[in-house]
């Protein structure tokens, strides 16, 4: 899809977008957002991106529109899987417009048997590898080389880099409404331990170890060790872990009286080093967690 292509199913989204609720949407509405999930899919637009002068990261609000949009004119549908004999194996309904994935070995995706699933309107790169069971939701974007490992969850509008790992049991949340809110966004080369739960808008920058339980929200401060500082999401920005940080779990002492007095801590993120050319991730992680 060419730039003209694309401005004409943006300027499309944006005026089916403004059609008040409850009223019937125009026949047209269901082929555009047939194009938008086709660009999605293809990697040629995404539902966020990234600044070349500031490097933040922004969200395509007419992306989000259009997908959004798509629940609006799909119908329900039964989408069972049944066996030879007619009887249903699993049972699933949703809307028409948002089906599984069909992929093919041209694809270069490798996904093994056992229940994974990867939804209409996801970009997923050739290279990637997808173990059972995981989910791509729509408006992902997930870049090639990345592993997607066992129970891990790649939300809604999540963009995720190259050569990403995402662990076992980890989470990135999907951020549809509000339209102008900023999806999770991994870069490339970062190491997403298992068990973690990244949420809300977060950043992780290139080359970034996050330690398995971590968990980052917008609301989440991060305690950096070696600069000395901590790591907030202000002014209505994402919370934005820095490029190389190692983030392991951590905890702080409470406040007030009766809190200190009961010994309670919270858990807090912590940066404990940055990693450099000459260190090994997973061997900086282990050490300090031991």
């Amino acid at each position: 899809m060419n730039t003209s292509a694309i401005r004409e199913v943006e300027r499309s989204v944006e005026a089916l977008a403004a059609t008040p609720a409850g009223s019937s949407l125009p026949h047209e509405a269901r082929a555009v957002v047939e194009s938008l999930l086709d660009a999605l899919e293809k990697g040629t637009i995404r539902a966020a991106a990234k600044d070349p002068r500031t490097g933040e990261w922004r969200a395509v609000s007419w992306v989000k529109q259009g997908i959004l949009l798509g629940f609006r004119v799909g119908a329900m549908v039964d989408m069972s899987i049944r066996s030879g004999s007619d009887r249903i194996g699993f049972s699933f309904f949703d809307k028409d417009t948002y089906p599984p994935r069909r992929l093919t070995s041209a694809d270069g995706v490798r996904i093994v048997p056992g229940g994974s699933s990867i939804r209409r309107g996801a970009y997923v790169a050739s290279g990637v590898v997808c173990m059972p069971p995981m989910y791509v939701n729509v408006g992902a974007h997930v870049g090639t080389g990345t592993m997607i490992d066992s129970h891990a969850l790649v939300g809604s509008c999540a963009q995720v880099g190259e050569r990403v790992h995402l662990s076992a049991a980890a989470q990135l949340g999907g951020v549809l409404e509000p339209v102008n809110a900023t999806p999770v966004v991994i870069e490339d080369d970062v190491v997403v331990g298992g068990n973690c739960g990244i949420y809300e808008g977060t950043v992780v920058r290139r080359g970034a170890v996050i330690g398995a339980g971590v968990v980052l929200t917008r609301g989440t401060p991060v305690y950096d060790l070696e600069r000395e500082t901590v790591h907030r999401a202000e002014n209505g920005r994402a919370l934005v872990i820095p490029e190389n940080a190692v983030v392991v779990p951590g905890a702080r002492q409470a406040k007030g009286k009766w809190a200190q007095d009961q010994g309670i801590s919270l858990q807090t993120p912590v940066i404990v080093k940055y990693r450099d050319e000459k260190t090994d991730a997973a061997t900086a992680l282990e050490s300090w967690l031991r």
